[in-house]
C-alpha cells in the first residue's frame, strides 16, 4: 500500500471533496481519483461516496481514516527520532575496555554524562584482544585497546602509554605530621628483589600476552619462581598484590589506581612491557553527531592522560634503554 495514497486519502477526508484537496496538495484532481480507486481495489470496499456536495467517509471509510492517520503520525515521530539520532546529541552506544579499566572510566563519566545527558552508553568488558574482535563484530561502537593488531576495518588512535611491570606489596610509610606527605618509596635491594621472586607465588592474569613476554624473560634470567599463580580477572590479581600474596604482574596504572597506594614497583632493572593504547572503532562506523561527539570526548579524555607524569616516565625508560 502506498504511504502517498494514504496522505493523499487522509487530506481528502478532511477537506470533504476532492477539489479542495487538490489545491491544498498541488496535486491535479484526475489523479486523486486513480489514488482513491487504487486505495479501495486494495482494501476491498468502498471509501468514499461522491455527491455534488463532495465526498462522504462510509463506515469503513471512517475505520481507514483513524488507520491511516494512525500510520502517517507514526511514520511522522520515527522520521523526527531518526532526524534527532543524526544531527542531535541523542543515541545509545556501547563502549568495550578491558578489565580494571576504572582509572579511565571514572574520570571520563564524571564530565561526560553530565555534558551529553541524552547519550545512553553501555558497557562491555573483557581481555584487551577480545575488545578489538568486540569492535570488529559490532558489538562494541568504540573500544579501548592496548598494543592491537592492524586491521583495514578498524581506525586506530593513538591515546596514551601505560607499562606492565612487577608490584609487591609496600612497607607502610611514615609521616612526621598529619598534613606531612609521605616520602617516595625508595626500590628494594636487588638481593631482596631476587629472594621474593624466587619464593613466590608470581600472580599475572592469563589472557594477557604482556605478562606471557615477562615470563619468559624471568625465566631466561634465572629469577621464575617455581610456584605461579596464574588467574583470569586482572582486579582478582590487584587483590592478592594488596593482600601482600607474593609478586603480581600489573599494568601500572591498575597498580596506581590503588586509592591507598599500597603497591610498589619491585625493581626497575626487571623486565617491563611498554604498552600503547589506542582507541578503536570501525572504519564503516556511521557518523551521528552524537557518535562524533562520544569519540572527540574519548579521544579528548584519553590523551589528556597522554600528557601526565606516568606517561612521561615510561617514555623517558624507552629512550633511556
Amino acid at each position: 500500500m502506498n504511504l502517498t495514497d494514504l496522505q493523499y486519502f487522509q487530506t481528502i477526508a478532511r477537506c470533504g471533496n476532492i477539489t479542495g484537496a487538490s489545491r491544498l496538495l498541488g496535486v491535479r484532481q484526475p489523479s486523486l481519483t486513480v489514488a482513491m480507486q487504487r486505495l479501495e481495489a486494495e482494501t476491498g470496499t468502498t471509501l468514499l461516496l461522491r455527491d455534488r456536495s463532495g465526498v462522504t467517509l462510509t463506515s469503513t471509510g471512517k475505520a481507514f481514516l483513524h488507520m491511516a492517520t494512525e500510520i502517517l503520525t507514526l511514520l511522522d515521530v520515527g522520521m523526527q527520532h531518526i532526524q534527532a539520532l543524526e544531527s542531535d546529541d541523542v543515541g545509545s552506544f556501547t563502549l568495550g575496555f578491558p578489565a580494571a579499566s576504572s582509572y579511565f572510566l571514572s574520570t571520563f563519566f564524571t564530565s561526560f554524562l553530565q555534558e551529553a545527558p541524552r547519550i545512553t552508553l553501555s558497557l562491555w568488558t573483557g581481555g584487551a584482544p577480545a575488545v578489538q574482535q568486540a569492535v570488529l563484530a559490532r558489538e562494541v561502537d568504540f573500544g579501548l585497546v592496548v598494543n592491537p593488531a592492524l586491521h583495514p576495518e578498524l581506525v586506530l588512535t593513538q591515546l596514551f602509554h601505560d607499562a606492565c611491570d612487577f608490584f609487591v606489596l609496600a612497607p607502610p610509610q611514615e609521616t612526621q605530621g598529619k598534613d606531612t606527605a609521605p616520602e617516595p618509596r625508595p626500590s628494594w635491594e636487588w638481593e631482596t628483589v631476587c629472594t621474593l621472586l624466587r619464593r613466590g607465588p608470581l600472580v599475572y592474569v592469563t589472557y594477557m600476552p604482556q605478562a606471557q613476554t615477562m615470563i619468559e624473560r624471568l625465566g631466561a634470567s634465572g629469577l621464575l619462581p617455581a610456584q605461579q599463580l596464574p588467574c583470569d580477572d586482572l582486579e582478582l590479581a590487584k587483590s592478592l598484590a594488596v593482600s601482600g600474596v607474593g609478586v603480581t604482574i600489573l599494568p601500572r596504572r591498575v597498580a596506581a589506581s590503588d586509592p591507598l597506594g599500597r603497591l610498589q614497583r619491585l625493581h626497575p632493572a626487571l623486565p617491563w612491557v611498554h604498552d600503547v593504547i589506542y582507541l578503536a572503532y570501525r572504519a564503516d562506523g556511521h557518523r551521528t553527531r552524537a557518535a562524533i561527539r562520544l569519540k572527540d570526548a574519548l579521544i579528548e579524555h584519553g590523551r589528556r592522560l597522554g600528557t601526565d607524569t606516568e606517561s612521561q616516565l615510561i617514555q623517558q625508560e624507552l629512550h633511556e634503554d
